[in-house]
């Protein structure tokens, strides 16, 4: 218990650097995706960050390098964000599942990782839905509309 108590503590102190960080790049280059995100689903800063990490997570293992390039190219923070997402539990039978079938079907597993990823930030699973318009729209004004059409492809 103490040592969940620790991770939760240390990813609210590394999420708060981490937002200082990207709100001070995302300024000199364009709209602040975190804010948007704060701002027109009432979610906190940690659960943005952590929530457009596992998307661009998602997006970056199932698109092809290219594919991911272009979305990531006006993306300040990509690699950071990443790196912010919640791990996946899997914890539900359906990405047990998924995991057994050895790829079999990819992107049902790992929607089931991307909902689970949402959990762990105390969001609801539809909250993905509710994500990508907004993480569409950003990516389609820094990156491009084919950057939008490629990630809104994935869903």
């Amino acid at each position: 218990m103490l040592q969940k108590y620790h991770r939760n503590f240390i990813r609210s102190v590394t999420a708060f650097l981490f937002l200082f960080s990207f709100h001070v790049t995302a300024q000199a280059q364009g709209p602040d995706l975190i804010q948007m995100l704060t701002s027109q689903l009432g979610v906190s800063g940690e659960q943005a960050t952590g929530g457009a990490g596992a998307m661009f997570g998602y997006a970056k293992e199932n698109l092809s390098a290219d594919d991911f390039a272009t979305i990531a190219q006006g993306v300040p923070g990509m690699d950071e964000l990443i790196a912010m997402a919640p791990e996946p539990e899997n914890s539900s039978a359906l990405g047990k599942a998924g995991g057994a079938l050895g790829g079999f079907d990819k992107s049902l597993g790992g929607l089931t990782g991307l909902a689970s990823s949402f959990e762990s930030l105390g969001l609801d699973a539809d909250m993905v839905s509710q994500f990508l318009p907004v993480v569409s729209d950003y990516v389609g004004s820094v990156s491009g509309e084919q950057a939008a059409a490629l990630l809104q492809g994935l869903f």
